[in-house]
């Protein structure tokens, strides 16, 4: 492509049509008469013949260049990967949208690829925040006026071999049971059970009637085998003292025969989360901070694991990145509540 500057005094439409005009062009009262990244035809050439100006700029595409919107649109095309969706264009920039409820994932190495390339952008939520149809998870743009076609074939490849850049992943209904310390009063069972059911229901799972066990390990045990029987495939185990290696939870874990992944997370609230595995489904140990209504750790586990994540204990140790959660950290938790801040409950 090639940058021509046309003077006033030496314009003529052959010098302008099947050009791309490079910045906006403004009447004698202000107002905008052609817009840059304008493709010039006949009419815009007379629009333009007939506003006052010393000089414009266009570039003359050659083969093979691609103008903005074009390689734009073809561009969103390929960075969207399964349960996201081109939404529309606006502002030179292609938006996209999640189709479903699931859990965002994001390429980043492949982003990277992409967005390295010249003339390339492509921006996007973090990975594995959860989200809801319609929500925008990413957009797509290229930078400038015109592009060579060659770029896009690249991030095509790139993004064909990543199987899309931006996909969200629905989360798997399951059937859940959970086992509580049965030293809570009638008010704290409700309200803990109220509270889990509230975020199972939002991933679309199934939660069965929360047992509340003794302080025995054969007692816990017995619960566990129970929820197992019961149909369930993930076990949440709340309120064990999680410091005391001779807690009847732990205890009830040896003689079930599940294994410990990972007992502490790095990150705050909640790390005191622990995960183990039992017949090939998760066992997670809510923290007690979070079983009434504060988001915790639990809240950015939980997510990974409905969307089918064989989580263990280097993906918890990784919680340690942004493991700070803060109010500004909100975000990366389910919106449990519409119009609400995430993470909240009732």
């Amino acid at each position: 492509m090639k940058a021509i500057a046309v003077r006033r005094d030496e314009a003529s439409a052959e010098m302008l049509v099947d050009r791309v005009l490079c910045h906006d062009v403004r009447d004698a009262a202000g107002k905008i008469a052609a817009p840059k990244g304008a493709r010039v035809d006949v009419a815009i050439a007379a629009t333009l013949l007939a506003t006052p100006w010393d000089e414009v700029h266009v570039l003359q595409l050659d083969p093979g260049d691609l103008h903005e919107e074009d390689a734009g649109q073809r561009l969103a095309a390929a960075v969207t990967g399964e349960g996201v969706e081109v939404k529309g264009y606006t502002g030179g920039q292609w938006t996209l949208a999640a189709t479903r409820r699931g859990l965002l994932g994001i390429r980043e190495a492949a982003l990277t690829d992409a967005n390295a390339l010249d003339g390339i952008s492509i921006f996007t939520l973090l990975d594995r925040q959860p989200v809801e149809p319609g929500e925008v998870v990413a957009k797509a743009k290229v930078t400038p006026l015109a592009i060579p076609e060659e770029t896009l074939r690249s991030v095509e490849k790139v993004a064909a071999a990543a199987r899309g850049l931006v996909t969200v992943r629905r989360f798997e209904p399951v059937v859940v049971g959970a086992v509580a310390r049965e030293n809570l009063e009638a008010k704290q069972r409700a309200r803990f059970e109220a509270a889990l059911r509230q975020k199972i229901d939002w991933f679309g799972s199934t939660l069965l009637p929360v047992r509340f066990a003794g302080g025995a390990a054969r007692a816990v045990a017995d619960m566990m085998t129970e929820l197992s029987h019961d149909g369930a495939r993930l076990l949440i185990v709340a309120g064990a003292s999680a410091l005391d290696p001779l807690d009847p939870v732990f205890g009830a874990l040896e003689l079930v025969g599940a294994r410990m992944e990972r007992h502490g997370a790095p990150a705050h609230p909640g790390s005191l989360l622990w995960l183990a595995w039992w017949r090939d489904n998760p066992v997670l140990g809510m923290p007690t901070c979070g079983m009434f209504s504060q988001a915790t750790t639990f809240d950015l586990v939980l997510p990974r694991i409905l969307a089918g994540d064989r989580l263990g204990h280097r993906d918890i140790a990784e919680l340690g990145h942004g493991g700070l959660l803060s109010r500004d950290m909100a975000y990366r938790f389910p919106p449990y509540r519409p119009s609400a801040t995430r993470g909240e409950l009732e």
